[in-house]
């Protein structure tokens, strides 16, 4: 007995010096980030990065603010995105994904399959764009941010399919039946609450997919830059840079303006500004998101 209870502990000593290590893996980049964004540009390009720089500053994020860039308004943009993207695809997925864990539902097969099907091929990056420019009139619009995102995605709803058949026992469906309950109601009063670390686990994905995407953007906003989002915004903010280094010697003055440009230490700042929100709102929604995958990923 003495030696399982000794055998188990040393199990859990080696796991979590395992985790200790892989989470270490994981946070010590994003304090070096945090770190190199208020290190000195010239300090940085002069010694490389280093958790404890020579010389603090905090121009590079003055440079992301006052050099003209409404880093405020994308800011905006992007919440707004973030925000009515993820309560309209959880809505869209969460009803598939509840319709297709019904054995009962006429077509069942064949609407698996074609949300299967999309997981393997999509219609292409050309066909794709001129279908949302010549056909839904999408370009240079907010909606050409928002609908691309908002199709669904075949893995979110196979994993909320998988959560609905093995967290929601059948026998608690059943008996909201026999009381009288229709389709609606067992699925507000019932399947909903319990499929909250699930829903929190896609709403997280979702999220993600809208606040870090810049494709969209890049593509189908031309002439409204007014309409970019944080990730747009920074994007062009570092093409200006690489513009600026790559022709300074064919531009005049070019070397001066690029001169006060913290060139190194502003993509740090432009990383930490663009990834800031996803840290902070993870931590509220860790314990769903964990039970979420765990249950979601047992069986299809």
């Amino acid at each position: 007995m003495n030696k399982d209870i000794a055998s188990e502990r040393r199990f859990q000593l080696l796991g979590n010096i395992i985790m200790i290590i892989i989470s270490a893996c994981a946070i010590i980049p994003l304090v070096l980030l945090l770190i190199s964004s208020f290190t000195d540009n010239d300090a940085l390009i002069r010694n490389g990065y280093n958790f404890i720089p020579e010389k603090w500053s905090t121009y590079a994020y003055e440079y992301i603010f006052t050099s003209g860039n409404s880093v405020v308004h994308a800011y905006f943009i992007s919440i707004v995105l973030t925000i009515v993207g993820t309560a309209l695809g959880l809505t869209i997925t969460t009803l598939l994904a509840y319709a297709l864990s019904k054995k009962f539902l006429p077509g069942r097969g064949i609407l698996t399959f074609y949300v299967v099907f999309t997981m393997l091929f999509n219609g292409g990056l050309v066909p794709t764009y001129i279908n949302y420019t010549t056909v839904f009139g999408l370009k240079n619009t907010f909606f050409a941010l928002l609908i691309p995102g908002l199709l669904m995605n075949a893995f979110n709803i196979m994993m909320m399919k998988s959560y609905f058949v093995t967290g929601v026992p059948e026998e608690i469906m059943e008996a909201a039946y026999i009381d009288g309950a229709t389709e609606f109601q067992a699925f507000f009063r019932i399947a909903l609450p319990l499929a909250k670390p699930i829903i929190a686990t896609i709403g997280l994905f979702i999220g993600i997919a809208y606040w870090n995407d810049w494709m969209n953007g890049y593509i189908y906003l031309t002439k409204r830059t007014d309409l970019y989002s944080i990730q747009n915004l920074l994007n062009r903010m570092i093409q200006n840079i690489q513009f600026l280094s790559q022709n300074s010697g064919n531009i005049a003055n070019a070397n001066v303006g690029l001169a006060a440009i913290p060139s190194v230490s502003v993509r740090m700042a432009m990383a930490v500004v663009g990834v800031l929100p996803i840290i902070i709102v993870y931590p509220f929604i860790q314990n769903n998101f964990v039970k979420g995958i765990t249950l979601g990923g047992v069986k299809g």
